[in-house]
């Protein structure tokens, strides 16, 4: 939290919801990550979008880091503790039949009774881990 500034929060917050709007919109999809993800590996229908979908997720950071020198993001060192969270956290989209990005951002703002549950449990269930862990 030391470079929290929510001024590009709110521009990064609006970026995503805007992109979930603009798949809602064209498609009628949820722009649930997991759900994508997860077709674009293990089914043919509807690969292209699904595929160019986590490509810019992918490919957004890189462009946005070759435009704004300032720009600085990382990822998790690959070891044990992060593959048993990816693991679980795999596991736990599926009982809950999608993730983060599906229930909290779309399933929010269509207030889904389900999907307001789940992101409580989602953001209670992480805060727990944190605690508990550091």
């Amino acid at each position: 939290m030391e470079n929290f500034t929510p001024f590009t929060a709110l521009i990064g917050g609006s970026l995503i919801g805007l992109g979930a709007l603009i798949l809602f919109v064209f498609s009628g999809r949820i722009a649930g990550i997991s759900g994508i993800a997860g077709a674009a590996l293990f089914s043919r229908e509807g690969r292209s979008w699904r595929l160019a979908f986590v490509a810019g997720i992918i490919a957004g950071p890189l462009l946005v880091g070759a435009v704004i020198s300032d720009f600085s993001y990382s990822t998790p060192q690959l070891n044990w503790q992060v593959i048993v969270a990816g693991l679980l956290v795999g596991i736990g989209t599926g009982w809950g039949s999608g993730c983060t990005s599906g229930h909290g951002i779309c399933g929010i703002s269509r207030l889904s009774p389900r999907s307001i549950t789940a992101t409580v449990l989602f953001m209670f269930s992480g805060m727990l881990v944190a605690t508990l862990l550091h």
